[in-house]
């Protein structure tokens, strides 16, 4: 799995769901349950990643909607 985005803004989390389910690119979001342990207050960021065959896809289809600022460095493994 490789690591594409980290944010807070729960908006932003879902809107690349949405583009990466419109592609059938599968995904995980980890840590969004985490607001119970926080105490909702946004502070823990959600982590987006990808399947390693689909990085590349992934990250082209982010870019291309805009959002290449908001990927994190590919670590290229």
């Amino acid at each position: 799995m490789r690591e594409l985005v980290r944010t807070n803004d729960v908006v932003l989390v879902s809107a690349i769901g949405a583009l990466l389910d419109g592609a059938n690119i599968h995904h995980l979001v980890l840590d969004q349950n985490m607001s119970v342990i926080e105490g909702s207050l946004g502070v823990l960021p959600r982590r987006i990643l990808v399947h390693d065959d689909d990085n590349r896809e992934a990250r082209q289809l982010l870019s291309d909607a805009g959002l290449a600022h908001e990927l994190r460095p590919d670590t290229g493994r």
